[in-house]
């Protein structure tokens, strides 16, 4: 199979993000040959690896494959989907496969899909850690065995492989767990004889969707792909991508602008030349892929790194906005004497951070702003060994963060929970301890498939 150009239609940057139901037509007008969506992350943090819960609604993932489902069946095109349930987990994988099954009959759609999946176990990756054939990426040290074990859920990044064997396969949906969001619009072109430079390219430059554009919020790209190069355009007719959005995209996510490592290789687009065709299709040509002489997974895992609970109280107190440093000093020095004195805990035994939002919480002391602020909101964040002791330790801090005064204050101040009770327990809290890839003999080895045939209502 080869073809003189392939039509990617991605519709956003993310399943259940929601889209115009019109810019889906749109594709399907310009002749659409694969929709393709990404439909997870791990922007959002190690949570929902860590549980395998998705970020999005159930509503709103089905609002979007309901219109992507019944568009593909129209036109008679795959539906590939990646990274389902946020983080690619099995039971992602099988959350998205049962909002699917039940549009397919609700709606009398007879679609074959194939549900890839990604999660590993500890055992048989200690045995290639203890082979040599695990390796840490940055910032992590060398893998330790235990740490695998500790790990809630652990998934493998697939590429292209995987999804291209389900559909050679016949799949006209794939559910795919975790994989490089530029795999997902890749596969299906490359299956079709496109060349990888500019195939992976494209895929990179529409993974989310209309973030390439002028208009972020207008919905999703069309990429067409051929053997020189690739266009791509909104799907909105109203917006535009100009060459400066597209080349900005190889910004997003990446440590090297010019560089992009895949499982089978290396993207290199630091020859691309990006030109407009009008005032809102552009032409990329000159990206180029290097094939990689040891093909490798990149492994994601979490653990519980203990349990919180958090307490939020807001200052409006002139006196102690203008001294606000010291007064959360002096808050982080009695709390830690109460606790000690009250609760009988050492400070290895558990963990505060306290956040000043309205004066330094996001930036910190790279913040260059100067003046005291007109409100703080302090949100204090516990972290202990279990629950009982996080929340313990908040209580202690009750008092402080509704009436602690400055050392000069011969008052003490009213400041303000906005909730009652003012604690609140957050549960678990995960941390990411795999960043790490395996060296792989197959591209396909580590992840597994099944097929389901919808029966279509007659």
């Amino acid at each position: 199979m080869n073809d003189s150009s392939v039509r990617v239609l991605v519709p956003a940057g993310m399943l259940g993000a929601g889209f115009p139901p019109e810019t889906v037509e749109r594709g399907l007008a310009l002749g659409a040959d694969v929709i393709a969506i990404d439909g997870g992350s791990t922007d959002s943090g190690p949570h929902y690896l860590g549980s395998g819960t998705p970020k999005t609604a159930r509503a709103a993932v089905a609002a979007d494959l309901r219109i992507l489902l019944n568009a593909a069946a129209r036109a008679r095109i795959p539906l590939i989907v990646g990274s389902c349930g946020t983080s690619g987990t099995d039971g992602g994988v099988d959350w998205v496969a049962g909002i699917t099954a039940e549009i397919l009959a609700e709606d009398g759609l007879g679609l074959t899909v194939a549900t890839v999946y990604s999660e590993q176990s500890p055992e048989p990756l200690a045995e290639r850690l203890a082979a040599g054939a695990v390796r840490p990426l940055p910032p992590m040290g060398e893998l330790e065995p235990g740490t695998l074990r500790e790990c809630t859920h652990i998934v493998g990044m697939m590429g292209h492989e995987p999804i291209e064997a389900a559909l050679r396969a016949g799949a006209q949906v794939v559910l795919a767990g975790r994989a490089t969001d530029t795999a997902v619009a890749a596969a299906y072109p490359l299956m079709r004889g496109m060349p990888p430079g500019p195939t992976w390219h494209a895929a990179k430059i529409v993974e989310c969707g209309g973030q390439c554009t002028t208009d972020p919020r207008a919905g999703g790209v069309f990429a067409t792909i051929d053997h020189d190069g690739f266009t791509i355009e909104p799907l909105d007719p109203t917006v535009a991508c100009t060459p400066t959005s597209v080349a900005a995209h190889m910004l997003y996510e990446t440590a090297d602008p010019f560089r992009m490592r895949e499982p089978a290789g290396t993207l290199d687009v630091s020859a691309a030349d990006y030109r407009a065709l009008d005032e809102r299709t552009v032409r990329v040509e000159g990206s180029r892929f290097e094939p990689a002489e040891q093909h490798t997974i990149k492994l994601e895992g979490a653990r519980i790194s203990g349990y919180q609970t958090m307490s939020f109280s807001a200052i409006r107190d002139p006196r102690i906005l203008g001294q606000i440093e010291d007064w959360a000093a002096l808050l982080r020095k009695v709390l830690a004497d109460r606790v000690s004195r009250t609760l009988g805990l050492a400070p290895d035994d558990y963990a505060v951070d306290l956040r000043l939002y309205g004066h330094n919480a996001v930036l910190g002391e790279l913040d260059p702003a100067s003046g005291p602020p007109r409100e703080v909101g302090v949100m204090l964040l516990v972290q202990a060994a279990d629950q009982a002791t996080a929340t313990a330790v908040a209580k202690v801090a009750n008092p402080l963060m509704l009436h602690l005064p400055t050392a000069d204050m011969a008052y003490l101040p009213s400041l303000a929970f906005p909730f009652s009770p003012a604690e609140t327990e957050r549960g678990p809290a995960y941390e990411f301890v795999l960043n790490h890839t395996v060296d792989v003999d197959s591209p396909t080895a580590l992840f597994r498939t099944e097929y389901r045939k919808a029966a279509a209502d007659a």
